[in-house]
């Protein structure tokens, strides 16, 4: 389960772009908190405390605290804006939740067992289709990482969601299909050799 994050935050008094622009000159990232059937409230956060949240890669799928005015609001982060040139954030949507909301994340993925896995052993290379996946949630308990088992997959075979053994009350936010999450694909070298045996077979066939 991912950890609970805490920033402190302070009221945006002023709105507008050069509000904004002024608070980023200051070190700050202009922020919104809405959601909840409650007003939107316009604050900033420091940039510095912001980056290195970031540069975890879990920010987006955890339960964030913020403290504002002596209270502490929990949130989620749904969107973050960056700079077209300096890739530098500078405004971020906090979607306020209660603590056992049901909600949406996307939730890495982490794949193991490679040394069990014939395709692999056998020089086959892992196709990662999706990296994230959508699930539902409580917001108390979002999983850290989805762990899938390559065990037993052979060159050719694709591991679909149904293969994919969910944390007890969590489920795929994509329920219209058996989407594909990884593929083991041979290498060139290896998919050479088979075709050529293929080629060999059919020409031994048509004699």
């Amino acid at each position: 389960m991912s950890d609970l994050l805490t920033l402190s935050a302070e009221a945006r008094d002023r709105a507008g772009k050069g509000a904004s622009r002024a608070h980023r000159r200051e070190g700050r990232v202009p922020a919104v908190i809405y959601g909840n059937k409650e007003d939107a409230v316009s604050i900033h956060i420091e940039e510095k405390r912001l980056v290195k949240e970031l540069q975890s890669g879990h920010f987006m799928n955890t339960v964030v605290m913020l403290e504002l005015g002596g209270k502490k609001v929990r949130t989620l982060p749904k969107d973050v804006a960056f700079h077209p040139v300096t890739d530098r954030p500078i405004h971020v949507d906090f979607l306020r939740i209660s603590e056992h909301s049901k909600i949406t994340v996307a939730v890495p993925v982490h794949f193991s067992d490679e040394e069990t896995s014939p395709g692999i052993k056998r020089g086959g290379v892992l196709n990662v289709v999706r990296h994230e996946l959508e699930l539902n949630c409580d917001a108390a308990e979002i999983p850290e990482q989805i762990e899938i088992s390559l065990a037993g997959f052979d060159v050719g075979d694709s591991i679909h969601i149904s293969a994919v053994k969910l944390p007890k009350g969590v489920e795929s936010a994509i329920t219209d299909r058996d989407f594909t999450i990884a593929t083991i694909v041979a290498p060139s070298a290896l998919r050479s050799s088979e075709d050529a045996a293929a080629d060999a077979e059919g020409e031994a066939e048509g004699a």
